[in-house]
């Protein structure tokens, strides 16, 4: 995100284009399905603890909901801009399609820093945030979710307000929220847990045994933190995770050859994702540069941090040894890396398959927030490991038949839904 050369919303269209192009669509879909259907832009004035107010910029973008309300997380970032937020969009409109959810794809953001925040300057902007938005926002038409340094207590705060503003309970107006105050179980590991899923499924497809493997994490927040604990629940062996650390203002590779043990390495890690380097060094870990991960010499590569993390000038650093990358973040492969990743013959799972366990989870939650009743833990992982299941054969199996890479299998049959859908309403 904050390379000011890198636009994700470009990049997504790009994805777009060659996947329209292998379908070939009309043009009028193709003018449909590239933009928005709508976006806002405002501005939240927030009484800073100083004294001051401070002007926070706010957005909202809903990509598409032919199959259902718009649906997508809500991210507080210092480098957020608009053309990031219509990227992650328009990936959460292919996203609930291929795991074939009844939602369609929204994205909202904050430029701001909640590192620099009081909680009572972050509850504001969550609060202003929603006022700007109440007519436009709701568990009929557009369901939002915490994201990139956001968390259920930030959504328990926009819900109130919304409440307030509606004068009613309406829990399904938004997902993440704390467990006993309309949140799910299982919803905290679903994102991570998804990846884990699609990756073991990927591991029986090529004929490799996950217990055997070794993997990098590039990231330590909420996905890659549950993925590297089931990773390693099933036997694998992850030996090294980048961190980013917030003093210095950079990101650091920690690596220990004998492998990472999640509860220990939990424990010295903030809510940021932010692991401690003394303590690490204490426990045995290597501390090298932020980069490092990637030329790990390991089976699987696991990016879980930002979008536009692997890139041609990178990626051609991975190791021979690479056999599998699984997506765990948004974007974080760009074109020219893909292409690599081809000739190489590293199998791919791409983002908006992976990470899906996330908005999978995000829509059982809804659902039990609307009836108000509530599944156990084991039936809401089981749901979603059956989902997440079910949509990885799907894919490779396009894959397989048409000869194609995962990622663009992946766009085939979402954007063929999305298509059929908006062309079933009438729209096109």
């Amino acid at each position: 995100m904050g390379d000011k050369n890198f636009n994700a919303y470009q990049m997504a269209q790009s994805q777009f284009d060659k996947v329209a192009d292998i379908l070939s669509l009309d043009e009028p879909t193709r003018q449909l399905l590239r933009e928005p259907l709508r976006e806002y832009h405002f501005s939240i004035p927030v009484k800073m603890d100083d004294g001051t107010t401070k002007i926070f910029k706010g957005f909202r973008v809903q990509h598409n909901d032919a199959f259902g309300p718009s649906k997508g997380g809500i991210r507080f970032h210092p480098m957020e801009t608009i053309d990031t937020v219509r990227a992650l969009a328009m990936w959460m409109t292919w996203k609930c399609a291929v795991v074939g959810i009844p939602l369609g794809g929204g994205k909202g953001g904050v430029i701001c820093d909640p590192h620099n925040l009081s909680m009572r300057e972050q509850e504001n902007i969550c609060r202003g945030w929603v006022r700007q938005l109440a007519k436009n926002v709701g568990p009929i038409n557009d369901v939002p979710a915490p994201d990139v340094m956001t968390n259920a207590q930030h959504m328990l705060w926009m819900l109130d307000e919304f409440e307030v503003i509606h004068g009613g309970k309406q829990p399904g107006f938004i997902t993440g929220k704390p467990v006993g105050m309309g949140g799910s179980l299982g919803r905290t590991e679903a994102t991570g847990f998804g990846v884990i899923y699609t990756l073991r499924e990927a591991c029986i497809k090529n004929k490799i045994k996950i217990e055997e493997t070794t993997a990098a994490f590039q990231g330590f927040g909420n996905v890659a933190q549950h993925a590297l604990q089931l990773y390693t629940k099933l036997g694998g062996k992850a030996i090294c995770v980048s961190s980013w650390d917030q003093k210095d203002q950079t990101s650091y590779t920690f690596k220990r050859d004998s492998g990472i043990n999640y509860d220990e390495l939990k424990k010295i890690t903030d809510k940021f994702g932010g692991i401690d380097k003394t303590e690490a060094k204490k426990l045995g870990y290597e501390i090298l540069d932020g980069d490092i991960w990637i030329e790990q010499k390991v089976d699987i590569l696991i990016p879980a941090a930002l979008e536009n993390q692997v890139r041609g000038d990178n990626a051609v650093k991975i190791a021979d040894t690479v056999k599998i990358i699984a997506e765990g973040a948004n974007g974080p492969t760009t074109p020219d890396a893909d292409k690599i990743f081809q000739e190489k013959g590293i199998f791919v799972i791409p983002d908006f398959l992976a990470n899906a366990g996330g908005v999978t989870c995000s829509y059982f939650e809804q659902v039990q927030s609307n009836m108000n009743y509530f599944w156990t833990k084991e039936e809401v992982l089981t749901k979603l490991d059956n989902i997440m299941s079910d949509a990885f054969e799907a894919v490779y199996n396009t894959a397989v038949k048409n000869k194609l890479y995962m990622r663009d299998a992946a766009y085939v049959i979402s954007i063929s839904k999305v298509a059929h859908a908006c062309k079933d309403r009438g729209w096109l």
